[in-house]
């Protein structure tokens, strides 16, 4: 069988380098090599034999961008304003930095530049958010074959059906398509926790609603091994050297 044929940049981000579009501005400046021989083609097309590797002046590039943790409150849209309310990204911003940011990484205007989110939080929800100027980190949280688990905790009314919670676990669909088994128990009288693989479009609620109950508060609390913590509503912290998710 022939290996398959695809694009420097598309293999680039299937191996979880970078991002396409950083794929392709380290091709343009010269910092990619395939099989060692330095590529300047946004179009070049390789194979899953070919070896590639980033120089050094693309893996500093890399270490310079920062990732934000942010703790999103209720009345932000995650990614872009609409309907007049404002992206989460407004609060970062060096008066809203906790102070419990042990991260030693100084604010810089800067860090601004190409700081999206990676994954969404409801307008209507809480808790852990994360942007970020690397696009390994945003391949890895939110890729087509993200593994990364997301925790939350979620407060509800209504009566649960009888096989309820057996199906919150597993044995639901959204859209015609059949849910990847979650994680649910029940934390106290009206409240659950939900740990999931999967983050479609208001997945948790939809959930709900399928076995009678009613989302009256949704938090997330983790993102992989990140915890939210201490950090009150609309503070950020930087993400460590040394954390990984």
């Amino acid at each position: 069988m022939e290996p398959e044929v695809m694009r420097l940049a598309k293999r680039m981000s299937v191996l979880g380098l970078c991002s396409r579009r950083e794929a392709d501005d380290y091709i343009l400046k010269g910092w990619v090599t395939v099989n060692g021989e330095v590529i300047r083609e946004k179009g070049h097309k390789v194979t899953e034999t070919d070896v590639i590797q980033l120089s050094d002046k693309a893996r500093h590039a890399q270490n310079n961008r920062v990732t934000v943790i942010l703790n999103k409150p209720v009345g932000y849209v995650s990614a872009q304003a609409e309907k007049g309310y404002k992206p989460a990204s407004v609060l970062f911003h060096p008066k809203n930095r906790w102070e419990g940011d042990t991260s030693g990484i100084a604010y810089d205007p800067r860090q601004h530049e190409g700081l999206a989110p990676a994954g969404r939080l409801d307008i209507d929800s809480q808790g852990i958010l994360i942007l970020t100027q690397n696009g390994a980190v945003a391949k890895q949280l939110i890729g087509e074959h993200s593994e990364i688990e997301k925790e939350y905790l979620v407060r509800v009314t209504g009566t649960l059906i009888p096989n309820g919670l057996e199906l919150l676990n597993h044995g639901l669909k959204l859209d015609g398509k059949e849910l990847l088994p979650a994680k649910v128990v029940w934390q106290n009288a009206d409240q659950l926790k939900f740990i999931l693989r999967e983050g479609k479009k208001r997945q948790i609620r939809r959930m709900c609603e399928q076995v009678g109950l009613k989302v009256i508060g949704l938090k997330r609390i983790r993102i992989g091994k990140v915890r939210l913590g201490a950090m009150p509503p609309g503070k950020w912290r930087y993400l460590g050297d040394k954390e990984t998710f």
